[in-house]
């Protein structure tokens, strides 16, 4: 008998154990899947046995050598904000665009395990081989914090610390990285953070009250001084991260550009942000303005330990359609002033090519964040050289990515107009009433970043 009883408890603790599995098993797979890594490009270029000295080329010389490996003559010339098209009905050439939920092969993705294992990666190539350029990273770095200042921002009591970090490689070519972390004092638990993408010039001459709407939330707030990571310059390719790896020689058509780079650098801060005690390095946020909007939504895309994106103004090269003809045109992009922010490749869009040739397009950055959010912010009178409604347009195109992934997406199909706020989802888009600056927005974007993640109290 007492052996019976033996078994009997060992088959029920059997069945206990699996039927304990099974629910595990159940839950795990209720969870929204988190998105893998990207798969980097390995560097298979040879190693030169002796160094070349560093190169210096002016922007135009530099430009006209990627021409010339494009078999170039000339680009098609850009628009100004007086001559650019702002007249709606001419704005759509080439309403059809690349289907995100498409494999290359033309399979349609109908399941969450096709996203992650195929089509993902598939967009992540293209967009890097055809338009940002291949990150080939400079390796990690090593975060050197100061002792740290107290100061008091809106009110709440903070602690500044300034980072700097080098990165070096085989050549002379050295670059500082430079970040800037505020923290509330008081906190009695790691805290999250937004990440800024912006410069020390630009935050002295333009002093916001971002920091303590941030603080005041319980999170911390961060700035990346993006040109400590690379010069935003054409003359500067050979220098910075991009001249650190290509020990100080012109880029490869392949190779990438300052968005890419800078981007590469919100990634490193990530990596200070994991190895501080005071922050919740699981909830970090990214911000960017312009410019420095465009390499927050390359990051955002390509990085997934970013959890939320504040998107603003970016306009054409990043959140809005290039297949659009409002604001500025790819043709601006591919200039002397601005290639630089690209990989050589992209230029050829300009030249021989159009958008319309584009194996992806702004909607593809969108999917690749997904089922992340994102808040994209523009200003309604003046900043109709970014193009607000391509930036909506391409959200929406993303949301059914989003819903592939059991998400909301855009929670409308009609722009809303300025003022009002599409929210309700995990794309949200809102127009404030002034011109090109991110400050209106900046309450609308904590409360929606608030619905993903938490305060420090």
């Amino acid at each position: 008998m007492k052996g019976t009883v033996r078994v009997s408890r060992s088959r029920i603790a059997i069945i206990l154990l699996a039927a304990i599995a099974a629910s595990a098993a159940f839950w795990f797979a209720l969870r929204p899947a988190a998105p893998p890594p990207m798969v980097p490009f390995p560097d298979t270029r040879p190693k030169p046995e002796v160094l070349l000295p560093p190169a210096h080329l002016t922007a135009a010389q530099d430009h006209a050598r990627i021409l010339k490996l494009l078999h170039l003559t000339a680009l098609r010339p850009g628009v100004t904000p007086a001559s650019a098209n702002t007249d709606e009905m001419k704005a759509n050439p080439w309403p059809d665009l690349p289907d995100p939920l498409k494999l290359a092969n033309g399979t349609p993705v109908t399941t969450a395990d096709m996203w992650w294992q195929q089509r993902r990666q598939e967009i992540a190539d293209a967009l890097e081989y055809e338009v940002y350029g291949r990150s080939y990273g400079a390796g990690p770095v090593a975060w050197q914090p100061d002792a740290g200042t107290p100061e008091t921002i809106g009110g709440i009591a903070a602690v500044t610390r300034h980072l700097t970090a080098v990165v070096a490689g085989r050549s002379a070519i050295r670059a500082t990285l430079k970040l800037t972390v505020t923290l509330p004092a008081r906190a009695h638990r790691p805290v999250p953070v937004i990440l800024l993408l912006s410069t020390d010039k630009a935050e002295a001459d333009h002093p916001s009250t971002w920091r303590a709407q941030v603080l005041a939330k319980g999170w911390g707030a961060a700035m990346l001084d993006v040109t400590s990571v690379q010069a935003d310059d054409g003359a500067g390719l050979t220098e910075g991260v991009i001249g650190v790896v290509s020990n100080g020689q012109p880029r490869e058509l392949v190779d990438w550009g300052v968005l890419r780079a800078w981007a590469w650098g919100a990634s490193r801060a990530v990596d200070a942000f994991e190895n501080d005690q005071a922050v919740d390095a699981a909830q970090v946020g990214i911000a960017g303005h312009s410019r420095y909007g465009k390499a927050a939504l390359v990051a955002m895309a390509y990085d997934p330990r970013f959890v939320v994106a504040y998107i603003s103004s970016s306009g054409a090269g990043s959140a809005a359609l290039l297949r659009r003809r409002f604001g500025e045109q790819i043709e601006n992009l591919a200039g002397v002033g601005e290639y630089h922010w690209f990989g050589g490749a992209f230029l050829k869009y300009a030249g021989k090519l159009t958008p319309k040739n584009l194996p992806v397009d702004a909607h593809d950055l969108f999917a690749l964040a997904a089922p992340r959010p994102v808040f994209v912010s523009a200003g309604a009178n003046g900043d109709d050289w970014v193009d607000p409604k391509g930036m909506f347009m391409a959200e929406a195109a993303a949301t059914p990515v989003y819903r592939l992934l059991g998400k909301t997406g855009m929670d409308v199909t009609a722009m809303p107009p300025p003022g009002t706020a599409a929210d309700s989802g995990e794309l949200a888009f809102r127009q404030h009433s002034e011109g090109h600056t991110m400050a209106p927005n900046w309450p609308y974007f904590l409360r929606f970043a608030s619905r993903f993640i938490h305060a420090a109290r």
